[in-house]
C-alpha cells in the first residue's frame, strides 16, 4: 500500500465527463425506485399474479436497498471507493438485465433484490465521488449535478414506465438501464483510474449487521404493506413494527458499545449533521408524498392515464435545471439557511395551493404549483446537504453520507405511509358524511337541474355514488396537502438550530491511493 496522498480534483473536460458518468449511474438508480410502480398491474397480469403479489416487485427493492446503504461506510473501507462504485454499478447493470428476463414473479422478486441490495451503496458513493471531483470552493456545483438527478428522477419514473409500458412491453422498462450502466461503467472507471481510496480490513460487526437487517427490513416492510394491511388492525403489521422497534433498540445499544460497529453512531454527536439530517427526511417525506399522491388523485378519480398524470409533474424540473446550477454557484456567498428556509416557504406555498383543488381544476391550475415546486426543490438540496455535511471530519464523511441518505429515503418512505393511510381513512369518513345527506329531504336533490340524480333508478344512484366518491376524495387530498404543510413548517425550527460552518462543504476527503 502506497503512503497517503492527497487526490486532486478534477479540471476541466474531465471533470464534466465525471458528473456526466455518475450521474447517469445515479439517474439510473433512482429511476428504479419509480419506474416500476405505474407497471405493476401489466407486470402482475403477464407473470399470472395478483396486482397485490406484484408490489413486492416495489417492497422487495426498497427493502434490500434500506438494508445495504448503511454499510457502505464499511464495504468502501474493505473493498475501496472507485471499486465498490464500479462493482455495484456493473452488478445493478446485470441485475436489470435478468429483471427484464425474469419468466416468473419469485424470479423477478429475486433480481430486484439483488438490484436494491446493490444499488444501496451507489448514492452516497455517487456524491462522495463527485466531491472529490471538484476544489471545495465549487462543491455547491457538484452537489447541484447531484440534486438534479436525486429530485428529477423519481418524477419522471413514473412517466417514462408508464409511456414505455404503454408502448412496448413491460421488461424495458428494466432493459433501459443496460446501455446508461455500461457508458457510465467505461467513463468512469476511465475517469477514476488512479483515485482509489485506501483500503482497511477492519473485522465485520456481525451482531450489529445481523440487528440492522432486522430493524431496518421490519420498518421498511411495516411502511409498505401498512396500508394493503390495514396497519395495526393487522397481526402481520403489530409483529412487524414490534420486531423493527426491539431490533432497533438491541441495535443502538450494541453500536455503542462494539469496538468496531458497523455504523458509527458518534455522526449524530454532530448537531449539524443530527438537526439537518432531520430536516431533509421531513422536507423529502412531504416532497415524495405530493409527487406520489397527484398522480394518484388524477388517475383514479380525474380521468387521467398513467402517462398524462406523470406529464402534469414534469414541469418540476423547469426550475429546478434553471436555479439548481446557480444556487450551487453562490452556496459559499449565500448563508444556507437563508436558501433552505426559503426553499421551506415555497414548499409549504405549493402544499397550500394544492390544498384548494377542485373537481373543476384546469390543467394551469395544476402545473403553476409544480413548477414553483422545482423553485424549492433547487433551493432545500443543496443547501441541507451542506449543512448536515459540513462539520463532518473527512474519515466520517462516507458514513454520513450513506447514513443521511438512509434517513432521507426513510423519511419519503414514511411521508408516503402517512399520507396514503390518512388519505383512505379521510376518504371512507367523509363518503360516509356525504351519504348522510343523501335524503328525500335535501331540497339539493329535489332541484331541477338533479334531475339525472333520481335515486329511484339504478343510473341515478350509480351517478351519485361516483359523485360522493369523487368528491370524498378530493376533501381527503386537500386535507393531506395541507398535512404535507405542517410536515414542512415542523423543519423551520431544525434549520435554525445549524450553524453555519465556515469556508462552506469541505471538497472530499483526502483518501490515499491506493496501489
Amino acid at each position: 500500500m502506497a503512503q497517503p496522498a492527497a487526490v486532486k480534483p478534477l479540471e476541466g473536460g474531465a471533470r464534466v465527463a465525471a458528473s456526466l458518468a455518475v450521474g447517469l449511474a445515479t439517474f439510473m438508480n433512482v429511476l428504479d425506485t419509480s419506474i416500476a410502480n405505474v407497471s405493476i398491474p401489466a407486470i402482475a397480469g403477464d407473470l399470472g399474479v395478483s396486482p397485490n403479489q406484484g408490489t413486492w416487485i416495489i417492497t422487495s427493492f426498497a427493502v434490500a436497498n434500506a438494508i445495504s446503504v448503511p454499510l457502505t461506510g464499511w464495504l468502501t473501507e474493505r473493498f475501496g471507493q472507485v471499486r465498490l462504485f464500479l462493482a455495484t454499478t456493473a452488478l445493478f447493470v446485470l441485475a436489470s438485465l435478468l429483471c427484464g428476463l425474469a419468466i416468473s414473479m419469485p424470479m423477478l422478486v429475486f433480481f430486484r433484490v439483488v438490484q436494491g441490495a446493490v444499488a444501496g451503496p451507489m448514492i452516497p458513493l455517487s456524491q462522495t465521488l463527485l466531491l472529490s471531483s471538484y476544489p471545495r470552493e465549487k462543491a455547491g456545483v457538484a452537489l447541484a449535478s447531484f440534486s438534479l438527478t436525486i429530485l428529477v428522477a423519481p418524477v419522471v419514473g413514473p412517466v417514462l414506465g408508464g409511456w414505455i409500458t404503454d408502448n412496448y412491453s413491460w421488461p424495458w422498462i428494466f432493459f433501459i438501464n443496460v446501455p446508461v450502466g455500461v457508458v457510465a461503467f467505461i467513463m468512469t472507471a476511465s475517469l477514476y483510474r488512479g483515485r482509489e481510496t485506501e483500503r482497511l480490513k477492519r473485522p465485520i460487526d456481525v451482531v450489529g449487521l445481523a440487528l440492522l437487517v432486522v430493524w431496518v427490513g421490519a420498518l421498511q416492510l411495516t411502511l409498505d404493506k401498512g396500508k394493503d394491511l390495514d396497519w395495526f388492525h393487522s397481526t402481520e403489521i403489530v409483529a412487524l413494527a414490534v420486531a423493527a422497534a426491539l431490533a432497533f433498540c438491541l441495535f443502538l445499544v450494541w453500536e455503542l458499545t462494539d469496538e468496531h460497529p458497523v455504523v458509527d453512531l458518534s455522526l449524530f454527536r454532530n448537531r449539524n449533521f443530527s438537526t439537518g439530517t432531520l430536516a431533509i427526511a421531513l422536507a423529502y417525506g412531504a416532497y415524495f408524498g405530493s409527487i406520489v399522491l397527484l398522480p394518484l388523485w388524477l388517475q383514479q378519480y380525474m380521468g387521467y392515464t398513467a402517462t398524462d398524470a406523470g406529464l402534469v409533474l414534469a414541469p418540476v424540473g423547469v426550475l429546478a435545471l434553471v436555479l439548481t446550477p446557480i444556487v450551487g454557484r453562490t452556496t459559499g456567498k449565500v448563508d444556507p439557511r437563508v436558501y433552505a428556509t426559503t426553499s421551506m416557504l415555497v414548499f409549504a406555498a405549493v402544499a397550500w395551493m394544492r390544498s384548494r383543488f377542485n373537481t373543476q381544476v384546469d390543467i394551469w391550475t395544476l402545473v403553476v404549483p409544480t413548477i414553483l415546486q422545482g423553485a424549492a426543490v433547487s433551493c432545500f438540496f443543496i443547501p441541507l446537504v451542506n449543512l448536515a455535511l459540513g462539520g463532518l471530519p473527512p474519515e466520517l464523511r462516507t458514513q454520513g453520507t450513506a447514513m443521511w441518505t438512509l434517513i432521507r429515503n426513510l423519511g419519503g418512505s414514511i411521508g408516503v405511509s402517512i399520507v396514503i393511510a390518512s388519505l383512505t381513512n379521510k376518504t371512507i369518513v367523509m363518503h360516509a358524511r356525504l351519504a348522510e345527506s343523501v335524503t328525500p329531504f335535501n331540497q339539493a336533490l329535489a332541484d331541477p337541474a338533479a334531475a339525472l340524480l333520481d335515486l329511484k333508478t339504478d343510473t341515478g344512484l350509480a351517478l351519485m355514488e361516483q359523485l360522493m366518491s369523487q368528491q370524498a376524495a378530493i376533501i381527503a387530498y386537500n386535507n393531506n396537502f395541507k398535512l404535507m404543510m405542517v410536515l414542512i413548517m415542523l423543519a423551520f425550527p431544525l434549520i435554525a438550530l445549524v450553524r453555519v460552518q465556515k469556508g462552506g462543504l469541505p471538497a472530499a476527503p483526502a483518501h490515499a491511493v491506493a496501489d
